[in-house]
């Protein structure tokens, strides 16, 4: 069973969404195969996006004598 990308780490996002890639580009999946992976690869692709968006948050978030100010979890 596919894990809920909710709960995925960054990397495992990022290695499924480049799994489908490589599924969809090889052309040998059904037209609603095809729409299923792409589906998915676009959560995927949201997913990772949020969380490199909440890590440059983070990074921006320095002080002057370079500590993170540590923000509340999303």
């Amino acid at each position: 069973m596919e894990k809920e990308i909710e709960a995925l780490s960054f990397e495992e996002a990022l290695q499924e969404l480049e799994g489908l890639v490589a599924r969809l580009e090889a052309g040998e999946l059904t037209l609603d195969e095809s729409l299923t992976l792409f589906e998915r690869g676009q959560k995927l692709a949201e997913r990772c996006n949020k969380q490199l968006n909440q890590a440059t948050l983070r990074i921006e978030q320095l002080t002057p004598d370079g500590e993170i100010i540590q923000l509340p979890p999303p």
